[in-house]
């Protein structure tokens, strides 16, 4: 029996000219799209690929039907925008920028419910550091981007904040002083300058607090090999809260006395703030938001 799944699955491998990553694009695993592809074969009595050791060719038959094909998934691709238009329901690709640890912590179930709501839309994905980000935006290449500390009278759609903590070695002196250090304090000591990517990081607080890290150890981008290297007892360092390992072993995690917070939202771009995309997802996180 044909479905969509296989012709569709028909392009992807006319387009990879392997299997295996059509099977990936599509969704399928290796040897389901195999059998998927014999299956199709057998109903239609004759072969639409030629196997070679490292590629998938499509026979004259095989080009001719992928043709068909293609025009045939167009056509239901217009039948539903036309479908979606009817219904006011928004569709399309949403570009979004983000740096990384807001990609793998605060984004999945965000972007998890918007494909739920809006199937149509494809959302296409790009990690940047927070100054690519509004680089990307001013530029309109991408829609929306994850943002920072946003300006008072930006329009941004609040996704969170999270709280600058310290870390130091288990075993330092100032981690037995109590649950929360001064900024002054932690900036004395020998330090492991964590960045995330990102513009906003110990030193730029430091410098915000009017105060310098006089002794940088190292410089990383990876948060794990700040804390790798602070169990090493090479220095202390700061990171947010999002990025705390689950095993704390040999690490001793303290609160600032005055404690620092970064926010993060998603704004558009001058170019796509009106678009149907932009506008759906916003709207998602607004009634979130007000839900809860």
């Amino acid at each position: 029996m044909m479905n969509l799944m296989h012709w569709r699955l028909v392009l992807a491998v006319v387009d990879a000219g392997n299997i295996t990553h059509a099977a990936a694009q599509v969704g399928m695993t290796q040897s389901g799209a195999s059998q998927a592809i014999a299956q199709l074969e057998d109903t239609l009595g004759a072969p639409l690929f030629t196997r070679e050791r490292r590629q998938t060719v499509p026979t004259a038959l095989g080009l001719r039907v992928a043709d068909e094909a293609r025009a045939m998934l167009g056509a239901l691709h217009r039948i539903q925008a036309l479908s979606r238009e009817a219904r006011g329901a928004a569709g399309g690709t949403l570009r979004l920028a983000s740096f990384p640890m807001v990609f793998s912590t605060v984004l999945p179930p965000v972007l998890r419910r918007f494909r739920q709501l809006h199937p149509a839309i494809e959302v296409v994905s790009l990690e940047a550091s927070d100054d690519e980000v509004e680089t990307l935006l001013a530029a309109g290449t991408v829609d929306v981007g994850v943002v920072l500390n946003a300006a008072p009278g930006r329009q941004v759609c609040p996704l969170g904040q999270d709280e600058w903590m310290a870390v130091l070695p288990a075993a330092h002196p100032l981690a037995r002083a109590g649950s929360a250090i001064d900024l002054a304090a932690l900036t004395a000591q020998p330090f492991v300058l964590a960045t995330g990517g990102c513009s906003v990081h110990a030193q730029s607080l430091a410098a915000d607090a009017g105060l310098a890290i006089a002794d940088v150890r190292a410089s990383v981008r990876d948060w794990s090999s700040a804390f790798a290297l602070v169990r090493e007892g090479l220095g202390v360092t700061l990171v947010p809260t999002l990025t705390l390992p689950e095993n704390r072993r040999g690490l001793r995690v303290l609160r600032l006395a005055l404690p620092l917070y970064r926010s993060f939202g998603l704004a558009a771009s001058a170019q796509a703030a009106d678009s149907p995309s932009v506008r759906a997802l916003f709207s998602m996180l607004q009634r979130d938001d007000k839900a809860g």
